[in-house]
């Protein structure tokens, strides 16, 4: 439900991925009573499908930590997104004058091994290392049933939410030292189940796994791992993803009774990338509105 119990705008999007531009109302990516503290100054960041939703907002509350900010995005399908993105960040950087590097787009399939490589020697190249990983590119559809997911489907599925984290990840950590983090964003999904989204929330639930196998991989190398498992909130996937009538009620269900926003999401990650969680490792964390799960 958008603010104030109102039901969202009847909308759709016709194909994945979705676009924030043509969302009625425009999700809200930055809490105007946030306080920045600095607490990212210095670092490198890279995040997956950083263009909109969860991905841009968390882009653009580590740029006012002061980080620097690599993002990936969808080449030709996210381009309008990718460019206000940048913009955002780059506006968000001169306001705060952190001495942070620019802020890049990276354009790319992350579903193919090749490309998080080349990305991860991107960022590299760019900036020198990475300091903090956010895995968050991701993409869903409906089903009634499994019969009616495709190989084809589940494949994709499974190549953008799963095995990306484990690509970027394999690449990255070569260029992480002690006090690195790295943020896979997980779902409410993974812990209460979702009839109508079975691939999405296997991967889900995968990368639930990954981050606590990783957590303890990585513990040697000082690297943190942890994850975040958001509820229902307004992005882009959800008009991309739903009915008109499913999309206008939107976070009903949870005991706060609405949708969250990406503002209210992307603080967490700030949480995690930073030193204030320096005692977290192989958690999620459950902006979800009120859904009571066992983390």
């Amino acid at each position: 439900m958008a603010s104030g119990g109102q039901p969202f705008p009847h909308q759709t999007q016709e194909r994945q991925p979705g676009k924030e531009h043509e969302m009625d109302p425009t999700p809200q990516v930055i809490s105007p009573d946030y306080k920045p503290a600095n607490k990212l100054q210095g670092k490198v960041a890279l995040v997956t499908g950083g263009d909109s939703g969860i991905g841009r907002s968390v882009c653009r509350y580590f740029v006012l930590e002061g980080a620097t900010v690599a993002f990936t995005h969808v080449k030709s399908e996210e381009d309008k997104d990718a460019d206000a993105t940048l913009k955002m960040l780059m506006e968000d950087k001169k306001s705060i004058n952190s001495g942070a590097k620019d802020p890049i787009a990276i354009p790319a399939d992350l579903g193919l091994e090749e490309n998080c490589k080349r990305v991860v020697d991107e960022v590299v190249k760019t900036y020198g290392h990475i300091d903090i990983l956010v895995n968050n590119a991701a993409e869903q559809y409906v089903h009634i049933n499994i019969e009616e997911i495709s190989d084809e489907q589940l494949k994709r599925v499974f190549a953008t939410n799963m095995f990306s984290y484990f690509y970027v990840t394999k690449f990255a950590v070569k260029h992480m030292g002690k006090g690195s983090s790295i943020i896979n964003t997980t779902s409410v999904n993974a812990y209460k189940g979702n009839k109508l989204l079975l691939d999405y929330t296997a991967t889900k639930g995968g990368i639930v796994g990954f981050t606590r196998g990783l957590a303890l991989q990585m513990v040697d190398k000082g690297i943190r791992v942890n994850g975040v498992a958001p509820g229902p909130i307004w992005t882009p996937l959800i008009p991309a993803s739903f009915p008109a009538d499913k999309v206008a009620n939107f976070g009903k269900e949870v005991p706060m009774g609405r949708a969250g926003q990406p503002c209210e999401v992307a603080p967490s990650y700030v949480f995690l990338a930073s030193q204030d969680s320096s005692y977290y490792t192989g958690q999620v964390l459950h902006p979800n509105g009120g859904t009571i799960v066992n983390g």
